[in-house]
């Protein structure tokens, strides 16, 4: 016999104030593979950046492609004005030989991909040969060839398209002594590539469209750019001519930053999928001066400094972005610039001073925390230059004392679904320290949940789960209460990056130390959401405006936190939300079913007399532990059916684990 639960949406109680869309926002951040997963950009090492740890005299991820004795390879400097290195092959006229450097790559068949390729050559060297060839059987699947017509450095192009797809390929570009008859000497055969790459033609700038489509889908509001890496972004090396943006080092986690996708590329990405930008800027090893500069850059006109700098970069109208944020998780020892409350406060005013002298109009977030000290100290002294307070909050085993496998599955299930009451916890205690200053809103510009420890699993990580989107739901259905108070939420991640982003590109999970290589499924360029994807877009896409008081009735059960305030008791199984839209004639009805099992739930919309029928959408399960993959990358997804209202009540019958949207139309 299943559970049993009433839902009453009363009515006598509408929020005054209007859901903010932008709670629904997402983040884009340089960390692991996400850049490379949402670039459209076909290979890696671009400009031969990396160094040869291989002390093979090649620029990784490439490797060496002859059948020569004396072929050599070196890396020299990168071309005047340009960034990394050159890559230098040199083959021998007696070897009679080919030489070259290859790298694998996915490929796409019937698209064009746009070849760029800045080189030069000695006198004897007049053509290079590009091509793709599947690896396991060596088919070529295309090739083109270019004429290098200078000793001196030119840019080249050319055209490359298969007529199939193929996730395991392989990239080569070559240079052949075969039938030449030059005589070697001091300083032939040689070949200098400064950058070489594909893009294709179905790209949206250079990202590529099934991410633009996905982002798209998901109806966000507004998209953070920030993140660890950006305490020590300095943004102008991010704009302007490509080659001539410098190789930087990704301080937050040891590799090397992505140049490519700049200031002008984030801009061009949020128009593209019509959201508002938020840009976090770098307060950890950058000063108030560079912040104000920015701002300038996106916000000022093509008279003013930095306004006629990003004219002359081709965007003569000013960005006028909004949202700016100072500093990213300040008060963590893993951050570059970290600092205590006081020295941050301080150091937030000088910057909200600079960046608004620039542009008044400008909304200022500054870097909140769950420390509730942290947040007195920071309103005390920077309070009345920001507007809005930032606060991240992962839901993590962590919390619970449950780390270790030796909890029970209902234990650790429970933990992580209660994910809602552990935002409350935190977020009443940041409303509780911003009571003395009115004006300040709130934000939430990190969430997600973050199984502990996740380096160690192996498969497919549990931030993928359908339990991860149950949690993620009830996480906004606690968003949603607080909207008279929370202005932005971004979900982390977008792309890939860390285990937790919602879009994922192809088959490889690059914060998890154990696992396969890249492409090992042949699914490579596979595209899909997790479930908690479909949870964002259930919500996100729905006709919402106030929020409506609402009456539950269900069995509940309980978690044990490791410290005293985080020992839940008594949490309803069904977390619910009600909402009218702005005519305030659809009603939508949020239902989390928390429980392990089925519920038969009877709800009744007392606000209004309904339609004969409602919409409901939802996301269910076999098992807590179902995943989207390359394999089924629409397993979990959202599907609707439209059911019943007799006398005004829906009967229904909720399967376990699940996400429901109720829409109830007024007579």
């Amino acid at each position: 016999m299943s559970k049993t639960a009433t839902i009453q949406i009363k009515g006598d109680h509408i929020s005054q104030d209007k859901i903010n869309p932008y709670i629904f926002g997402h983040f884009v951040e340089d960390i692991r593979d996400h850049m490379d997963a949402m670039l459209a950009y076909g290979l890696q090492g671009m400009d031969f950046e990396a160094e040869d740890h291989e002390r093979r005299g090649i620029s990784a991820p490439w490797y060496p492609m002859t059948n020569g004795r004396n072929t050599r390879y070196a890396l020299e400097p990168a071309a005047p004005r340009h960034t990394g290195h050159s890559q230098k092959i040199r083959i021998y006229n007696d070897d009679q030989c080919y030489a070259g450097i290859a790298q694998a790559v996915s490929i796409k068949g019937n698209v064009n991909y746009e070849l760029k390729v800045f080189a030069r050559a000695s006198l004897e060297i007049k053509f290079v040969t590009i091509e793709i060839v599947d690896r396991k059987n060596q088919e070529k699947l295309c090739t083109t060839q270019i004429e290098v017509t200078s000793h001196d450095w030119r840019e080249y192009h050319g055209i490359l398209t298969a007529d199939r797809d193929c996730s395991d390929a392989e990239f080569r570009i070559l240079i052949s002594s075969e039938g030449e008859t030059w005589p070697d000497a001091e300083a032939t055969g040689m070949l200098w590539l400064d950058h070489v790459s594909i893009l294709p033609d179905d790209r949206v700038g250079i990202v590529k469209k099934s991410v633009v489509d996905m982002t798209r889908a998901l109806n966000p509001g507004i998209m953070r750019l920030g993140g660890n890496y950006i305490s020590a972004y300095h943004w102008e090396y991010g704009v302007g001519p490509m080659y001539e943006r410098p190789v930087m080092l990704n301080e937050a986690w040891d590799t090397l930053a992505c140049k490519t996708f700049g200031t002008d590329e984030f801009i061009h990405f949020c128009r593209q999928t019509g959201v508002e930008p938020q840009i976090c800027v770098n307060d950890g090893s950058g000063t108030p001066e560079e912040a104000a500069r920015w701002v300038e850059y996106c916000n000022g006109d093509a008279q003013s400094e930095m306004g006629a700098k990003r004219a002359a970069n081709g965007h003569e109208q000013p960005y006028k972005v909004k949202y700016w944020e100072i500093g990213n998780e300040v008060w963590g020892p893993w951050q570059v610039g970290h600092c205590s409350a006081e020295v941050f406060a301080k150091r937030c005013v000088q910057f909200a001073q600079a960046m608004k002298a620039v542009d008044p109009e400008i909304v200022l977030l500054a870097c909140g925390h769950t420390d509730p000290e942290w947040n007195r100290v920071v309103l005390e002294i920077a309070g009345d230059v920001i507007d809005i307070l930032t606060v991240h909050i992962y839901q993590g085993y962590n919390h619970y004392g449950l780390i270790h496998q030796s909890a029970s599955r209902d234990d650790r299930y429970h933990a992580i679904v209660s994910y809602p009451e552990m935002t409350r916890h935190f977020l009443d205690q940041v409303k509780e320290s911003m009571k003395g200053h009115p004006h300040v809103k709130l934000a939430v510009t990190e969430y997600n949940t973050m199984y502990y420890p996740n380096n160690l699993r192996k498969g497919l990580p549990n931030e993928h789960s359908l339990e991860a989107a149950v949690a993620n739901a009830g996480n906004l259905n606690e968003f949603l209460r607080n909207s008279h108070v929370l202005e932005i939420a971004n979900f982390s991640d977008l792309v890939n990056g860390w285990l937790g982003g919602c879009i994922r590109v192809g088959d490889y999970y690059a914060d998890q130390f154990r696992g396969k290589q890249p492409g090992w499924s042949g699914h490579g360029d596979v595209v899909y959401g997790t479930p908690t994807y479909h949870v964002m877009k259930m919500y996100a896409n729905r006709d919402i405006t106030y929020l409506v008081n609402n009456e539950v009735e269900c069995d509940t059960f309980n978690v044990m936190g490791r410290k005293k305030e985080l020992i839940f008791e008594k949490l309803p199984e069904l977390d619910v939300v009600s909402c009218l839209n702005e005519n305030k004639d659809l009603l939508t009805v949020f239902v989390v079913n928390r429980s392990l099992e089925d519920v038969k739930v009877d709800i009744h919309p007392d606000c209004f007399e309904c339609k004969g029928k409602v919409n409901v959408g939802k996301i269910t399960g076999p098992s807590v532990d179902s995943v989207n993959d390359v394999f089924q990358p629409e397993n979990i997804t959202e599907s609707f059916e439209v059911v019943e209202i007799v006398e005004n009540k829906i009967e229904y019958q909720l399967k376990a684990h699940s996400v429901y949207a109720f829409e109830i139309a007024k007579r």
